[in-house]
């Protein structure tokens, strides 16, 4: 799992790559939560579009994101999400969240 961050106009963009499972599931979050809590994006986006396969660590990495961006003020959006992942998001419930998931391009 590799990901790479931007950030512009007061939101925080993390693109993920490779996998996300139990192994990985904890320094992926600890890297975003420490940059968000520093910098207190308007916006957090996840962008799914590497993402191979999920495991439910993957749905708490987002809950957990969705949870933070409420304490502050902010808001998350999910990006460019895989078929398969989409499908395991609404499973899950994330789709009654108020957590806006796009398909293209960041608005």
């Amino acid at each position: 799992m590799s990901m790479r961050m931007i950030a512009e106009n007061n939101r925080v963009i993390f693109k993920l790559v490779g996998d996300i499972d139990h192994h990985n599931a904890k320094a992926i979050r600890e890297e975003i939560d420490g940059f968000t809590i520093e910098n207190h994006p308007r916006n957090l986006v996840l962008d799914f579009k590497g993402v191979e396969f999920m495991d439910s660590s993957g749905i708490g990495l987002v809950l957990g994101r969705y949870k933070l961006m409420a304490e502050i003020g902010g808001k998350l959006i999910l990006e460019n999400l895989p078929n398969h992942l989409r499908k395991v998001m609404k499973v899950a419930g994330i789709e009654k969240l108020e957590i806006q998931i796009l398909q293209g391009g960041t608005p």
